[in-house]
């Protein structure tokens, strides 16, 4: 296995000796991640699963996508949220509405992340991700590679300054935690530790325990150190309910 490692690892020194931008040895980390999870099974299907009080579904085909949740809010309207590669609607009681710039926005992004988050690490190759190796690490006695990833400007969105952390589970290849920041709200950071992985038409999902530090500036590389001194509070879970995939037709 060593000598494999060795051999793919001066693969990607080659095929990437003219960017600066990707760090070979966390390209196949990454890669084998893909592989665990089952992410090529995301490129043509259609994903859904509850998330406490919406529902959510993503059409995936290649690169066009086409995500929704549904909610009934607290008057009991019936609220339609779509994102698309061409924008972002609302509709109340199958109604469209016009929204202010700044509530299209923030409604994209929500919606949006939940899909990223539910997807993972589906999304860690795409063109604006830059990866880097950060070393290996032991959380609750098992071996993990530690990536860090962040986001070119161009391509990388709204939120290309965040930073994520990833844990690798050196053998299993499985994404098994995952840091980031934030800058909404007033910035800070959280810590998150996958639970009830599963298997769903060839992809594997995990729900999280979501957990914080006092500090908001908390550098979100240490979060593992932190969580096995047990130095964070636990804020709330992430449970994916009713999840199903299907292949495009």
């Amino acid at each position: 296995m060593r000598y494999t490692y060795t051999w793919l690892l001066l693969g990607a020194l080659l095929i990437t000796s003219c960017s600066q931008k990707v760090d070979p040895e966390a390209q196949i980390i990454v890669d084998a991640a893909l592989t665990a999870h089952g992410a090529a099974n995301l490129d043509q299907s259609v994903i859904s699963f509850r998330l406490r009080d919406k529902q959510y579904r993503a059409l995936r085909d290649n690169g066009a996508f086409v995500y929704s949740r549904t909610f009934t809010d607290s008057t009991g309207q019936r609220i339609h949220d779509v994102l698309s590669n061409s924008g972002f609607k609302r509709t109340i009681d199958d109604k469209e509405v016009e929204l202010p710039e700044e509530r299209e926005k923030a409604y994209s992004a929500s919606v949006n992340s939940v899909i990223y988050f539910a997807l993972l690490p589906y999304f860690l190759n795409d063109v604006a991700v830059r990866k880097e190796y950060l070393g290996e690490a032991t959380i609750k006695g098992e071996p993990y590679h530690k990536v860090k990833v962040t986001f070119a400007q161009e391509g990388g969105g709204d939120d290309f300054e965040d930073e994520y952390v990833y844990w690798f589970h050196k053998q299993r290849h499985t994404m098994d935690y995952l840091a980031y920041n934030f800058k909404e709200d007033g910035g800070g950071s959280r810590f998150r530790e996958a639970t009830n992985s599963r298997e769903v038409g060839g992809v594997l999902f995990q729900d999280y325990n979501n957990y914080k530090v006092a500090d908001k500036d908390f550098p979100i590389q240490n979060y593992d150190r932190a969580f096995e001194a047990a130095k964070l509070e636990k804020v709330s879970e992430i449970n994916l309910e009713e999840l199903q995939v299907s292949k495009l037709q």
